[in-house]
């Protein structure tokens, strides 16, 4: 499913980010991601969805060596991958229905499929009520399960979430986490970054650490 080979990156001339990151997951795997704020968490997961480029190092997608691929294979690999970012990013004019249809809009989806497909989808997170509701008006949490369910409406291959319970309380984080391993059930490959290592520890997934740019594990410990 990814292949990062001998990864390195380095901003401008600064130090390396990442040195020497090689990893690989199985299709069907679950593992977090741990490390503190500065550890080169989002970098690593920039490279994994195809919104970085490495310095060094050989990245496999599906099978596909990224840097060989055209802009048209680029943009299909993409779709295979939903994201789940720190601050959301949902469109502020759009409905929580619409912010959630977009992925299937740009992909050309029938309106009939969304229209069916949508509302179960926010009532499997927990947003029936909020289908016509503008972001603003939504709480921090309410935010991140839209962000979940836009996230996770293409039925992704490779689901990749960027401290995704950094800012809601315990309770809905372990929520959270459950949607994730329900989607990994139905057959996404999941990597879920957060720099809380006791939280992970609730959960029998393995994980993968890094530390000043440099990767170890996986472990369950």
């Amino acid at each position: 499913m990814v292949r990062l080979e001998n990864i390195g990156k380095r901003y401008g001339t600064g130090s390396e980010v990442l040195q020497d990151v090689s990893l690989a997951l199985t299709p069907g795997s679950f593992h977090f991601l741990t490390g503190a704020s500065g550890a080169g968490k989002t970098t690593l997961l920039k490279i994994m969805y195809l919104a970085e480029r490495p310095s060094r190092g050989i990245v496999t997608l599906f099978d596909t060596d990224v840097a060989t691929v055209d802009r048209v294979v680029h943009v299909a690999l993409r779709r295979r991958i939903g994201i789940v970012l720190q601050d959301f990013r949902l469109l502020a004019h759009l409905s929580v229905r619409d912010n959630v249809a977009l992925p299937l809009r740009i992909a050309g989806a029938p309106e009939s499929e969304i229209r069916e497909n949508i509302p179960e989808l926010l009532s499997w997170v927990g947003l029936a009520d909020k289908i016509d509701a503008r972001p603003a008006t939504l709480s921090g949490g309410e935010q991140q399960r839209a962000a979940v369910a836009r996230a996770i409406v293409c039925r992704p291959d490779l689901l990749i979430a960027d401290e995704p319970t950094g800012s809601v309380d315990d309770d809905l984080a372990v929520t959270l986490v459950r949607l994730f391993e329900r989607m990994n059930r139905l057959g996404s490959t999941v990597m879920i970054a957060t720099h809380n290592q006791e939280f992970v520890r609730r959960f029998a997934h393995p994980r993968f650490h890094l530390a000043a740019g440099v990767l170890s594990g996986p472990s369950l410990s």
